[in-house]
């Protein structure tokens, strides 16, 4: 009979899990526990779901503390009980208060105050909920104390932190942690007593022999505490139940949506079309998703009420009510989409909509959520445990024990012979793999948010992150297991890069009309954008431009909708790895290869020649080739999701799979052959919805990067870019005919402006200027521009600092005045002061003007201003070179080149490590020639040995140039970095004619 159980969710305190906690119960004759983690719940809810597993009554509880100071215990005696005790941790959490001596007033919960606790608080008075809890080492103080009188009062009262002295030794390294200090110093009020490991429940019978009234009362306690969930298979959705407060209602306002839906989506209703809504709906309604649809409905609508672009993804692209309710844009009559990977009565999982929004917009519509509703603090964040990777481990314990940062470096690099390392270094390593795995704080999901039909708190305390939403403190598998499905509402920087550009298009083309950017079949049909995506001149688009999606797009001639959503799902590293991407090219391009397709195979997955993409077809196959039910085919499907917790079952199904495939014929060279694609998904294949999601949103981009390509870029400079840097995307303006300005301060906002084809770049580009400078000359201004250095400085509050980056990048070029003559202006009326003086004044000050020598500025040395305050050059890097380069090979010769070795200097843009089959490390680089087309090089493991990368600038490249599938790549043989030009601002040099681009 414990009361006070902590597992390792009391956080940087407790050492073991709830599983552990459990099994120990079981194994001392099925001993009454009740977890009670300090100021958390996270356990709660999986320890009653696995409880009853283990034979175990489940019972749980808080130990409310300030820091390591223990107030009192709560235990809850029902459902109602659990709600009040999260009501209460969670009021102290969200305003981060400490907890009162005294516990609050409660009518479904059991309070302990430990008899320590009582005599330091001086408590004489109790609830007939109020108990004492008596630990062994109080028993000898028992009897001089006036407490004893309470006889009805006592409990037993032995806490359960550690399971041995390891534990306990791995607890004060969490509290170490935890106070961010050396082990030595350690205080000992920081610390759990080493007698609070599991012991025999013997022992405590023993102990309270000669006091049985205390085991009494602890037992009536214990008989009174009864917690229940409902985690069987068909559990009902504890979501909120209606949208409009009655069931009914919600169908017919279903119904009526859809209907409206078919006019705005289709020309013609097919009687495809009419039963697939029909099979539907009848299926939502059964499942109790009604209110589901309808809830994602209003958030959307909400979304395009305030002109927020958003995309539905994820398997809920494969509905057709999703498509009505405009939650997708995806059509899944047109792609032959299963409806059964989103939602089928064999699925044991909830479905989900993945919505993203701008990262601008995500905050507004969390808000909008909570106030819609959340009203009856139904509404909440869903949470995630951040664990102890060995790394962070060792760093931190390294601390402790007080060890040098190179000692620390080394040992978390794993730089060192285990053998070799002293006593202090070998117990870091030690103690950082019992560390490893174990929850070291509270997060929140990437996008997850729970709407309840309960208050939120009758399954969970909640915290308050930075972002100050209120979040539950378990994570999306136990929302799962308990009957709350989750909404994603999700932070693209794309659909931001798609908002801004439609806004920056108005105002640059005011007489243009737009088409509606969710209408996306037009764009399928557009020849020049097609165009654009079989030659992957895709740079800015959303998921088409990295330079795996350029090579894969060459290789298959994409040019049409559907062969871009298999390119959006082949892409993934599951099909690459298993060797079926390069099958796929093979049957794409050359029909005869398709006859290797085993015939189930092809007549399952015709559209992609016989070759596992998406992840129906796990679902397909596993039901159609291998036999297996529609609910086992889904637990293969979750099983390479990485979603998946019971490996047992999975490979229960999976031995079911051949044992099937046996039964019907196939031979194991055929079977093991299909398994292998089966598993090959790993996580990494997309369901064919997402995939198309996917695809209508990069249409959406590749749209006005086609007719718009400038206001598209400056869109995509002001989202933070996309796959590549800033930088690449200027110089994607350049080639489409912008011409670049660097910031100025009567011409440039904040963000990055247009005006015409003058792209103008916005003061946030500029390494170390204030925010607020930039908004102080923004309002500035807005009332009148500056007319010269001194107007400016008089109407700024501005450091010389901030001032002199202003300068340095040209921002003062209106006044036809060089650089130089400007610093030496600014730093003569800063007279000495760190801080120039604008107030008010009633007379201004007129300065004395000198006559200054005529300074000259080169070219030059502006750029060189450029790459130290933007990170890069407004001029083609190529003239920089030290030396400039002799007639060679550029991009659009390349074929010439076939099969031959020759050299290339490229602009180093990306570079991605990797690893061969074997684990060693090769490189696939990315760079610019001299006329700004794309590079693109191999360097395998021999080559990535001898000659590492060096850093961003322009190399010698020397190798072969190879084909495939009409993709030109360079495999290198050799690689240097080039010298640039000596700095002019610092050394002297010959002056080159620099001229931008």
């Amino acid at each position: 009979m414990f009361l006070n159980c902590h597992t390792y969710y009391s956080l940087r305190y407790g050492t073991f899990s709830e599983d552990e906690l459990l099994a120990f119960a079981k194994a001392t004759k099925n001993t009454p526990v009740v977890l009670t983690d300090i100021n958390n719940t996270s356990a709660c809810l999986n320890f009653i779901r696995k409880a009853p597993k283990y034979g175990i009554i489940p019972r749980v509880g808080i130990d409310f503390r300030n820091g390591a100071d223990q107030c009192y215990i709560g235990i809850a005696q029902n459902n109602q009980g659990f709600l009040e005790l999260n009501n209460h941790l969670s009021q102290h959490l969200h305003q981060k208060e400490n907890f009162d001596n005294k516990a609050p007033v409660f009518k479904h919960v059991f309070v302990i105050y430990p008899f320590k606790t009582v005599e330091r608080i001086n408590k004489s008075t109790f609830r007939s909920y109020e108990y004492i809890g008596i630990a062994i080492d109080d028993l000898n103080k028992l009897p001089f104390s006036s407490l004893k009188k309470h006889r009805q009062k006592l409990v037993a009262l032995h806490t359960i932190s550690f399971r041995d002295s390891r534990d306990y030794n791995i607890h004060r390294l969490l509290r170490a942690i935890d106070n961010n200090l050396l082990l030595s110093k350690l205080h000992l009020n920081e610390q759990g007593s080493k007698h609070h490991i599991m012991i025999d429940p013997q022992v405590v019978l023993n102990a309270f022999a000669n006091h049985p009234y205390i085991l009494k009362n602890t037992s009536q306690l214990l008989e009174q505490c009864r917690i229940h969930f409902d985690f069987s298979k068909n559990r009902k959705p504890q979501n909120l139940r209606t949208y409009t407060g009655a069931i009914d209602q919600d169908f017919k306002l279903l119904k009526k949506l859809c209907k409206k839906g078919l006019d705005y989506r289709y020309n013609e209703l097919s009687k495809q079309i009419q039963e697939r809504l029909q099979k539907e709906l009848t299926l939502i309604k059964k499942m109790d998703f009604v209110s589901f649809f309808l809830v994602n409905w209003r958030i959307v609508q909400y979304a395009k009420s305030k002109g927020y672009y958003y995309v539905g993804r994820g398997s809920g692209a494969n509905s057709i009510v999703a498509y009505l309710l405009q939650i997708t844009d995806v059509d899944p009559i047109e792609l032959d989409l299963y409806f059964e990977r989103f939602m089928n009565l064999y699925r044991a999982n909830p479905p989900d909509f993945d919505i993203d929004f701008s990262t601008r917009d995500r905050e507004d519509i969390t808000r909008f959520i909570f106030d819609t509703f959340g009203k009856q603090n139904q509404v909440a964040l869903l949470g995630a445990y951040v664990t102890f990777k060995h790394n962070g481990a060792v760093r931190e314990l390294g601390k402790v024990f007080g060890l040098p940062k190179h000692e620390i470096d080394k040992l978390s690099d794993g730089k060192y012979n285990l053998q070799q390392l002293d006593k202090l270094s070998a117990l870091v390593i030690k103690y950082a793999g019992y560390l490893q795995g174990m929850p070291n704080y509270l997060s929140i999901h990437a996008g997850g948010i729970l709407i309840a039909e309960q208050p939120i708190h009758y399954f969970s305390a909640t915290h308050l992150p930075p972002k100050g939403f209120p979040t539950v403190q378990f994570d999306m598998h136990i929302a799962e297991d308990v009957g709350l499905y989750k909404y994603d509402i999700l932070g693209q920087r794309g659909l931001g890069k798609i908002k801004e550009a439609i806004a920056i298009i108005k105002e640059n083309h005011p007489d243009v009309i737009l088409p509606d950017i969710h209408n996306v079949k037009p764009f399928f049909e557009d020849q020049s954008i097609n165009q654009m995506v079989s030659h992957a001149q895709c740079i800015g688009c959303f998921y088409v431009e990295s330079p795996a999606m350029r090579s894969l797009l060459t290789k298959l001639s994409v040019d049409n909708y559907l062969g871009l959503v298999a390119a959006s799902s082949i892409i993934r590293p599951g099909i690459s790895k298993s060797g079926m991407m390069r099958e796929y090219i093979l049957r794409h391009k050359n029909p005869e290869q398709r006859a290797k397709a085993h015939p189930v195979l092809w007549n399952i997955m015709p559209d992609t020649y016989g070759v596992m993409v998406y992840q129906e077809d796990v679902i397909k196959v596993a039901h159609l080739y291998a036999g297996l039910d529609l609910g086992e085919a889904d637990v293969l499907r979750r099983g390479m999701s990485g979603k998946f917790r019971s490996r047992e079952e999975f490979q229960a199904v999976k031995q079911k799979f051949v044992d099937n495939c046996r039964q019907r014929g196939e031979t194991d060279t055929v079977i093991f052959d299909v398994w292998r694609q089966v598993e090959s998904f790993a996580g990494y294949a997309f369901a064919k919805g997402h995939s198309a999601s996917y695809a209508v949103e990069s249409y959406q981009s590749l749209y006005l990067k086609c007719y718009y390509p400038l206001e598209y870029m400056v869109a995509t400079i002001n989202n933070g870019g996309g796959f590549y840097r800033v930088e690449n995307y200027i110089h994607e303006a350049q080639l489409h005919g912008a011409t670049i300005h660097p910031p100025c301060v009567n011409t440039s906002e904040w963000y990055t402006n247009i005006k015409g084809t003058h792209i103008y770049l916005g003061f946030g580009l500029l390494n170390s200027l204030d925010h607020k400078t930039g908004h102080y000359i923004l309002d500035a201004r807005a009332k009148a521009p500056f007319s010269n250095l001194e107007d400016f400085i008089g109407r700024i509050p501005i450091g010389i600092e901030q001032l002199e980056i202003l300068i340095r990048i040209d921002a003062f070029r209106f006044t036809q005045k060089d650089k130089r003559t400007l610093l030496w202006r600014a730093h003569y009326l800063s007279q000495g002061s760190s801080t120039l003086d604008n107030q008010t004044q009633l007379f201004r000050v007129t300065h004395k003007q000198y006559a200054l020598p005529q300074f000259t500025i080169t070219q030059l040395e502006n750029v060189f201003d450029q790459i130290e305050l933007l990170g890069f050059p407004l001029c083609n890097p190529f003239l920089l070179l030290e030396k400039q380069l002799q007639t060679y090979p550029l991009v659009r010769e390349m074929n010439h080149y076939l099969n031959k070795k020759t050299i290339m200097y490229g602009y180093l843009v990306h570079i991605k490590n990797t690893k061969t089959s074997g684990g060693k490390r090769m490189h696939f680089g990315t760079f610019l020639d001299h006329s700004g087309q794309w590079l693109d090089t191999v360097h395998f493991p021999p080559v990535a040995k001898r000659y590492p990368f060096r850093g961003k600038g322009i190399y010698k490249l020397y190798g072969k140039i190879v084909e495939e599938f009409g993709f030109i790549t360079m495999e290198v043989i050799s690689m240097n970095r080039l010298p640039y030009i000596q700095d002019p601002r610092f050394a002297t040099a010959k002056i080159n004619n620099i001229t931008p681009l």
